[in-house]
């Protein structure tokens, strides 16, 4: 009975050691088929040649060093944080500084000293070099430089989504889109419910000058285009955005017929004070109702991307709930 006992142990053991030994070759052969999917997957995720207005461009995977000056905005609505911040001295786009205030700046003519001491992996500038230092062939002679179309450069939306291409993110970038979309819709119809058929202007000031924004200059394109909001006459008169944005003058905005201003700008300029002590400013319409409003930071109205507008819109429903 012993010995029956015994061999039945032993022949167990062997089996489940056979059955353990086949199972871990199956094992090793599911790795090695996983690490072959793996290598298969991180070729697929290498570098691309694409076309760019220079011509082509070989876009490395994964780069994890990104200079584009100005645009940090878009590179952050895919969860990229810029290896440098656009800056003109020690002005900064500071809409953003929740998020780029421990990143350092890089001047806005890209000197080419700045450039590389950042060592990029890649470099995205706009489709004029007139502001620039640098030549194309200067910076990427440093690292693959991709030069945006005008269409890529002026409109937000074109630019995140070709981000999303050169960068693997389409998948974030379509996400962003959607939810600024639906923010949008909301928005709407909150200040139509608010604000009915009554016309908001917006205007900076700075340096003791005013500039009233255009319909289509920077985020009044939003406001009035997809927000809905009444354009006032006077704004209306403006007509077309140009290159210069020209000051208008004091006594041009006594025909500024608006029911709402929003004045940009610190409460501290020497044109606010100068409105404050103007009777044609006094007697405009705004003003008689009470319906001015002064906002300081007048950064995310002087952009045009993503989180510029949706901080925008955010400001614009804090006024007039």
């Amino acid at each position: 009975m012993y010995n029956y006992l015994s061999k039945n142990r032993l022949y167990a053991v062997l089996f489940i050691a056979i059955v353990l030994l086949l199972a871990a070759c199956g094992s090793d052969d599911n790795n090695d088929a996983t690490d072959n999917d793996s290598d298969s997957n991180t070729e697929e995720n290498t570098e691309q040649t694409v076309d760019s207005e220079m011509g082509e461009v070989t876009i490395p995977a994964n780069p994890e060093k990104i200079l584009a000056p100005y645009h940090e905005d878009t590179l952050l609505a895919l969860g990229i944080t810029p290896t440098a911040k656009w800056a003109i001295g020690e002005s900064v786009q500071n809409y953003l500084e929740e998020e780029l205030q421990d990143i350092e700046t890089i001047e806005w003519t890209m000197p080419l000293e700045q450039v590389l001491s950042y060592e990029p992996d890649l470099i995205i500038l706009e489709n004029s070099f007139d502001s620039y230092e640098g030549t194309y062939e200067d910076y990427s002679a440093i690292a693959p430089t991709y030069v945006m179309s005008q269409e890529e450069t002026s409109d937000w939306q074109v630019q995140l989504s070709r981000f999303g291409e050169l960068l693997g993110k389409e998948d974030e970038a379509e996400q962003a889109i959607a939810d600024y979309e639906t923010k949008v819709e909301e928005a709407n119809t909150e200040l139509e419910d608010i604000l009915e058929d009554e016309s908001v202007a917006f205007m900076w000031v700075v340096g003791g000058q005013y500039f009233l924004f255009e319909e289509n200059r920077h985020a009044a394109n939003m406001v009035y285009s997809e927000l809905g909001v009444e354009v006032p006459q006077l704004v209306k008169d403006l007509g077309e955005t140009e290159a210069t944005w020209d000051p208008i003058s004091l006594e041009k905005l006594s025909e500024l017929d608006a029911d709402h201003v929003v004045i940009l700008g610190l409460e501290d300029d020497e044109g606010i004070e100068t409105l404050n002590n103007s009777n044609v400013w006094q007697n405009t319409k705004a003003v008689q109702n009470d319906q001015v409003y002064h906002i300081e930071d007048q950064s995310n109205w002087t952009n045009s991307g993503i989180k510029a507008y949706e901080q925008t819109i955010d400001e614009l429903i804090n006024i007039f709930k």
